[in-house]
């Protein structure tokens, strides 16, 4: 996805927030995501990387995104936070979807995670159930920014 690709809405919050176009932590992309995958094995449901999922934490990985109207509540891009038996929820919901996830952040008011899947598209897993977020990021940062409803994952599922 290219800033063009962005609603302008997104691009805003996205720059208020510290993001730029182009922006890449190289490095500290394989370190978040090699903790993650250390600890979904540790767990036992072994999760694996792949290019969208590595894509989203190049871009936006180490980003607290403020919500715009709602005081203390962001996302944050980090895919090392959760809790333990949460790879194995990740792994039952990416069975019932047919394709992997990954981890790429959290919301910090509910701790739900923020987790895309291989095509790119975003769902959201909170202690409720699963949640799709959207087909890529523009959707997924603009149900946050506005609190959109969020259909179940499992409207999903294959």
């Amino acid at each position: 996805m290219t800033v063009g690709d962005l609603s302008p809405e997104a691009v805003s919050w996205l720059t208020d927030n510290g993001w730029f176009p182009g922006r890449d932590i190289g490095a500290e992309c394989d370190e978040l995501v090699n903790v993650c995958v250390r600890d979904s094995e540790r767990q036992g449901a072994p999760l694996q990387p792949f290019d969208a999922a590595s894509r989203i934490i190049r871009t936006y990985g180490l980003l607290k995104l403020k919500h715009p109207r709602v005081s203390g509540c962001i996302l944050e891009m980090d895919p090392t936070v959760g809790y333990e038996g949460d790879a194995g929820v990740i792994s039952e919901l990416a069975s019932n979807l047919g394709c992997r996830l990954f981890p790429v952040g959290f919301e910090s008011e509910e701790f739900g995670l923020v987790l895309v899947d291989e095509r790119g598209r975003f769902f959201y897993l909170h202690h409720t159930g699963g949640y799709f977020w959207g087909a890529d990021e523009n959707e997924a940062f603009m149900r946050f920014m506005t609190g959109a409803d969020a259909p179940d994952a499992e409207d999903f599922f294959v």
